[in-house]
């Protein structure tokens, strides 16, 4: 066979996989995938211009900083105790308890900002994006099987994240049409205003297909149960190699993460429509890399994708962040942010894989806790960082992290995979 019948023979049997596994998602994941798409193109749309609508008001850095610490931090305290609210609430009451209280939040800090409104509000904010969080995998493994386990995960954040692509390129437009309708500028903190009110109209859209679920009944060894610090305990060498590189990563990536609009605005002196187009495209390029990582990895192996992936992507941030030229950084965001971030839910199975059924609501916690720690200091820590000195320290923070989380996924869990095994021992020779 020639290579090219070679290559088309592996693509339609890729194909084939996938169209296998998408045909067995349960219908609850689907409707599951329905909020995802939804919700992602609204939350893309909040993301972009949250951060504008805060400066617009005469606010700096250091507010914004501090409001993605407050969500974090919350997040972060309160992990633990949503994995037990969320066994208590079921999974569709925890899903839809979440996603309304971020659509609550957005509302009152559009029609009532002041810098009260947002802390508070960002309370809320780390208060639901915790009892989603500690939820999300649970619901996915019970509803699923092992056989289209991973590609569900990787979907999931996938055609969320893709649907930010349409997001994204509407938030760069939608102040100047709101900004039209109320006859101000489109950079004014009324045309963003009313920006956040289409936002949470289209979040509570999302809560719709949530509705619609109908949850199944399990077994109890089937069932996620949050069970407080008792499998720590029982395990803590497992426990801290699959949390700790998630650490380290959330640690670099709220230095600099959260930042990614003021720092094309300020450094590369991009208007508002191109920030969203950028930020579009990079959320299209980050969802097909989402959607391709499953078949690699059953291909090479789940540890070894994000060795490999993460590990490729570094030098790329590097050009991010330090290229003088606009064209060559936002190339490098495209490759960086696809490359990164195509592991997350593969590891996140991997992760879920490695305990008990019983134990997934308490290790999901665990992992939430790790995610929001470093964005519930970093982004403040980062905050006065920029201010001092600019965006260059708070970057090289992010690589070095980077590379030791890397690191850490490499020694925990591929390279003991690469150690030979040890001969039989031969009785009556020595």
């Amino acid at each position: 066979m020639n290579p090219t019948n070679r290559s088309q023979s592996r693509m339609a049997l890729v194909l084939k996989t996938y169209a296998e596994r998408l045909s067995a998602f349960h219908p609850n994941a689907r409707l599951y995938l329905l909020h995802a798409i939804i919700s992602g193109a609204s939350m893309g749309v909040f993301r972009l211009l949250f951060n504008f609508y805060v400066l617009s008001l005469g606010y700096d850095q250091r507010l914004l900083g501090s409001l993605i610490t407050t969500s974090s931090l919350t997040s972060l305290i309160v992990a633990l105790p949503m994995g037990r609210a969320a066994d208590r609430l079921g999974r569709k009451a925890s899903l839809l308890l979440g996603g309304g209280a971020v659509v609550l939040a957005v509302v009152v800090m559009a029609l009532f900002p002041s810098e009260f409104t947002f802390v508070s509000m960002n309370v809320l904010i780390g208060l639901a994006q915790s009892l989603s969080g500690v939820t999300m995998a649970p619901f996915l493994m019970e509803n699923s099987s092992e056989k289209e386990r991973t590609y569900l995960f990787s979907f999931s954040s996938g055609l969320g994240t893709g649907s930010a692509f349409l997001g994204n390129w509407i938030g760069g437009y939608l102040p100047t049409w709101m900004g039209t309708l109320k006859g101000v500028a489109a950079t004014s903190t009324p045309a963003y205003g009313a920006s956040l009110l289409v936002i949470a109209a289209g979040a509570a859209v999302a809560l719709l297909p949530l509705f619609l679920m109908r949850m199944p009944k399990l077994e109890a060894g089937q069932r996620s149960n949050f069970a407080s610090f008792a499998y720590f305990k029982q395990q803590p060498r497992l426990i801290t190699r699959l949390v700790l590189p998630m650490l380290l990563t959330s640690i670099g990536a709220g230095m600099f993460m959260p930042f990614m609009n003021i720092f094309y605005r300020q450094v590369h002196h991009q208007p508002d429509p191109v920030i969203g187009s950028l930020f579009a495209w990079g959320s299209l390029a980050m969802g097909i890399g989402l959607i391709l990582a499953p078949p690699i990895a059953d291909r090479i192996g789940k540890i070894q994708l994000v060795v490999i992936t993460q590990g490729i992507s570094i030098p790329f941030l590097f050009l991010l962040g330090f290229a003088p030229w606009f064209a060559v950084s936002a190339f490098a965001y495209y490759i960086r942010l696809a490359l990164m971030n195509m592991s997350g839910p593969v590891y996140q199975t991997f992760v879920m894989e490695q305990v008990d059924a019983s134990e997934r609501a308490t290790v999901a916690s665990l992992v939430s806790m790790a995610n929001s720690f470093g964005w519930a200091f970093s982004p403040s820590i980062s905050g006065q960082i920029q201010v001092q000195y600019g965006f260059g320290p708070a970057i090289l923070v992010t690589i070095v992290l980077y590379i030791a989380s890397v690191y850490c996924y490499w020694a925990f869990f591929w390279k003991p995979l690469n150690k030979p095994k040890p001969l039989p021992v031969q009785s009556g020779s020595s």
